[in-house]
């Protein structure tokens, strides 16, 4: 008999997540979904009960960690958590030409940052316990660098790696995967409001496909475009001056 799959997934109401919750639906399977906005969890919920998964909501802010906290264990408390991913994330405010507000700052890392680590840590000694589980961290390909046209979320998202990349191996003997995702540009209404060039720009069903079959075989690593990831990567080990210099002559933010 198939063993029941629980999956949580935040920022699900929308992007990468809606995409995601979405393709992992199925009879096997409970989801519990968070996002902001809850008509569109709700409406996510719809279409993930229709595939037959079962799907429980909240309507949480991820830095909230009193709330995200109590929802998750409460959850986990219910149906054992075997994936967790730390979806929820946001961007922009940050442009080399407009001025960047120390509340724009502030919140992209209270949501890259402290909110990955609200989904993620209580579930951790849990996992430990259990001696199985999968955490997913959602970085970017602006986590291999730090990048003048969005220096608040490429912080945000080199920290996000980092953190995969030490607890991976801190976990692994408990039997716990960490899987870290670098997407490129994806169609979803966090890249909609950008006015700049987004090269290999990649519709959000393809990204998601690419996420779970990369999750399905327990990748430490899934980056996307792979010509995306080839430039990023350069950049990441190339001389800093020269890097400097090729990313000044880069398209700013609109």
């Amino acid at each position: 008999m198939k063993k029941q799959k629980t999956i949580l997934i935040t920022g699900a109401s929308s992007g990468i997540g809606k995409a995601v919750a979405e393709l992992y639906a199925a009879a096997e399977v409970t989801l519990f979904l968070t996002g902001r906005n809850g008509q569109r969890l709700e409406d996510v919920a719809s279409l993930c009960r229709q595939k037959g998964a079962t799907v429980q909501t909240a309507a949480l802010n991820v830095t909230d960690r009193t709330a995200i906290e109590g929802k998750i264990l409460s959850w986990d408390n219910q149906n054992p958590i075997d994936i967790v991913i730390a979806n929820a994330g946001v961007s922009g405010g940050t442009s080399m030409d407009a001025k960047q507000t120390e509340a724009q700052l502030r919140e992209i890392i209270a949501t890259n940052i402290d909110g990955t680590f609200n989904t993620v840590n209580p579930l951790i000694p849990r996992m430990q316990a259990r001696k199985s589980g999968h955490i997913v961290l959602m970085s970017s390909m602006a986590g291999f660098r730090g990048m003048p046209n969005s220096p608040a979320y490429s912080t945000s998202k080199v920290a996000v790696r980092a953190y995969g990349d030490a607890i991976r191996p801190l976990l692994k003997p408990d039997g716990i995967t960490v899987t870290t995702v670098f997407p490129g540009f994806v169609r979803t209404p966090l890249t909609d409001v950008n006015t700049f060039p987004m090269p290999f720009l990649m519709n959000v069903d393809k990204a998601a496909d690419i996420i779970k079959r990369g999750l399905d075989a327990k990748k430490a690593f899934i980056a996307f475009p792979w010509q995306m990831h080839i430039s990023c990567w350069m950049l990441s080990v190339m001389p800093r001056c020269l890097g400097d210099w090729l990313l000044s002559k880069a398209p700013k933010k609109g």
